[in-house]
């Protein structure tokens, strides 16, 4: 089964992936409203589906799988990506090229089982940020997505970062064996399971190694943030206002009032705190060729 999100991105895709779905003998399932994806994906579930497949951006992939986690069949089906988003960042990472790709990796390509994380019971593939991107990728219209691709979250942090007052954060780190905390002022927090950030070549993170990897950008004046985040970008250094943490469990503590919005792959909650782990759950994934069982 594949669940299709046709207006995700700028909507011209439906019809391609209907062609091809049906092509490859898929029965289509297509979403109406935000959330009926977790309905879809339960649904495929239960129908006894063994490959089940979600055509969208990065938010449809989630809705899917969460579906399929409430019906319990993590270890029963094989997921598949079609990307047919804004980023599609997530299909990116596992090697997932575009459409017809993605129906070709589905037909033949190589099976991996790849971490899914949790963050207070629910589900996620790719990435949970806070802060800066978390608002910028909020507040891009989808008119604007459509309209700009990309650009859009570019055009919504340059208008966000002149009043963005930073986040007051109580943080802590643990894996096997060791433990970190940090507290401070953040502009970004960026929690990667199939995403590395900052990306290092290609974005991919480690999707099976039962870790999260986190990355704090502490607030600064913006001179001194810009060139730090050339520094890293470029040499994947830890700099005085950048620091890399991994962990298998993941707590943050929104240390104000109000709570802060998360964005779990492009999908946004607002939380006071939050506790993130991996390891928990594993779904088998459908690859691309480039896909790195082991990135550096």
């Amino acid at each position: 089964m594949l669940v299709l999100n046709p207006v995700s991105g700028n909507g011209s895709h439906a019809e391609r992936v209907r062609k091809s779905a049906d092509d490859a003998g898929f029965t289509v399932l297509e979403t109406q409203a935000s959330g009926e994806g977790v309905e879809f994906g339960r649904l495929a579930a239960a129908a006894g589906a063994d490959l089940v497949a979600a055509a969208g951006g990065d938010g449809t992939v989630n809705e899917v799988l969460r579906g399929l986690d409430a019906a319990d069949a993590l270890d029963d089906v094989t997921f598949g990506v079609v990307p047919a988003g804004t980023g599609n960042n997530f299909a990116g990472n596992v090697g997932i090229e575009g459409i017809d790709h993605a129906f070709d990796v589905l037909a033949e390509g190589e099976r991996r089982r790849i971490d899914v994380a949790t963050a207070d019971g629910e589900r996620f593939l790719n990435s949970c940020i806070a802060g800066l991107t978390a608002e910028a990728s909020a507040s891009a219209s989808p008119e604007l997505k459509a309209r700009l691709g990309v650009l859009a979250y570019v055009l919504n942090g340059l208008r966000a970062v002149t009043e963005f007052e930073g986040l007051p954060l109580a943080v802590e780190a643990s894996c096997p064996g060791t433990e970190k905390t940090w507290t401070g002022d953040a502009v970004m927090v960026l929690v990667g399971n199939a995403r590395r950030f900052p990306a290092r070549g290609r974005s991919q993170a480690n999707c099976e190694d039962g870790l999260l990897e986190l990355t704090i950008v502490e607030r600064s004046p913006p001179t001194n943030l810009l060139q730090e985040a050339a520094i890293h970008r470029l040499f994947g250094e830890e700099t005085e206002h950048v620091t890399n943490l991994f962990a298998s469990e993941l707590r943050v503590d929104v240390r104000r009032d109000d709570p802060v919005g998360f964005s779990f792959d492009g999908e946004t909650g607002t939380h006071g705190s939050l506790t993130m782990e991996t390891g928990e759950r594993t779904v088998e994934l459908a690859v691309g060729e480039t896909y790195e069982p082991t990135p550096e």
